[in-house]
């Protein structure tokens, strides 16, 4: 039959070729990542291994209140959705390290839903889920229509898709980020945070928006997620920022983005939540306590470093962190980078990060 219909011969002569070339892609993609053996159990992780949380919780300098969302499901789609956990867990660790006792409310009040992706979790997350004090406030959220503000020296509202439901029709977050904004109080707002301010107008007739230069979840960040956004949201973020008259700073996707507007603090995204709440604590007052840089960190440097300079500015930055100073790069950060702009038929960026990727494990001292 083969001989009678050479083409069927050839075409599956190169279906398999295809398959072999996938197959050993992914083995050698998949050998470029850190082994399983090098990893601990982060899952164990409490707050009481971190020095930068367990030297450094003993001062008080105010309260915080952070909000998280309610909302469940994306709208009609009934998509899961919540408060997105890295973003509460970092700010939460860099607040209580910097003196302020943090409380978490919701516009409901009670267990709030919440968004876990183990590919993006680390120590200080671990230690969140571990933490009996940390879990008590996010199983008990304070309903925000029982928050006293003028308890608490700054409001922080953390992103989740699940924000852009129920943040920016709520009135008692209006009636607070008004009375702070007026009183010149800290507001923060990170990835889908900025949903929270949206629709707060001043005393003045202004929307709180006009003109400030503000981060958050982009256009192209959450249409790449979910090509039927627009169908889903009420809105698409980014847009009603600017519609409300925002200055909007885009940045690169996925990658750290931090505005700050005198006492109005927002980040673009999970990648931003680290500088985001530092810059919180410095628009406090205070002088961040220092830190270790995650693995994390340091690859969304690298990642920077190769949209502002190219690769071999990347590659350098990648030697100085990996070689001249010790400190660890997330691979996988690196390759999932790559599998984007492979996805966006971006093939040579995607072969950069992927040369990249083989470049950080050959001069790593040990797995990361």
């Amino acid at each position: 039959m083969l001989r009678k219909y050479p083409f069927i011969k050839w075409s599956l002569i190169t279906l398999t070729s295809f398959i072999v070339i996938i197959f050993l892609f992914g083995y050698w993609f998949v050998s470029l990542l850190p082994s399983e053996e090098f990893k601990s159990d982060l899952t164990k992780t409490q707050v009481k291994e971190l020095p930068y949380l367990s030297q450094n919780m003993n001062h008080m300098n105010g309260k915080i209140l952070a909000v998280v969302t309610s909302c469940d499901v994306m709208g009609s789609s009934l998509k899961k959705t919540g408060y997105e956990l890295t973003e509460l867990s970092r700010s939460y660790y860099v607040f209580e390290a910097n003196g302020f006792e943090v409380d978490i409310a919701s516009p409901k009040g009670g267990k709030a839903p919440v968004i876990i992706d183990k590919e993006d979790m680390g120590v200080y997350d671990y230690a969140f889920l571990n933490d009996s004090i940390a879990q008590h406030k996010a199983n008990h959220t304070i309903p925000i229509e029982e928050v006293a503000a003028e308890k608490y020296d700054a409001v922080f509202f953390v992103g989740g898709k699940g924000a852009v439901f129920d943040f920016p029709k709520n009135q008692k977050i209006q009636a607070i980020v008004k009375e702070y904004y007026q009183e010149g109080k800290v507001i923060g707002a990170v990835c889908h945070g900025p949903a929270a301010l949206v629709n707060v107008v001043l005393d003045n007739g202004n929307f709180l928006l006009a003109d400030k230069k503000v981060s958050g979840f982009t256009n192209t960040e959450e249409l790449f997620l979910i090509p039927d956004a627009k169908n889903i949201f009420p809105f698409l973020l980014q847009d009603e920022l600017v519609a409300k008259g925002a200055r909007f700073k885009e940045g690169y996707p996925y990658l750290e983005n931090v505005s700050e507007d005198k006492q109005l603090v927002t980040g673009g995204n999970p990648w931003s939540t680290w500088s985001f709440a530092e810059a919180m604590v410095r628009q406090l007052g205070h002088t961040p306590v220092k830190r270790a840089r995650t693995d994390e960190e340091n690859a969304v440097k690298v990642l920077l470093a190769y949209e502002e300079g190219g690769f071999e500015k990347a590659k350098n930055d990648l030697k100085e962190l990996i070689v001249d100073k010790r400190k660890p790069v997330k691979r996988s950060l690196l390759a999932m980078h790559g599998v984007v702009a492979s996805m966006q038929w971006k093939l040579g960026k995607a072969a950069d990060f992927l040369s990249l990727v083989s470049y950080a494990k050959k001069i790593s001292p040990k797995e990361q």
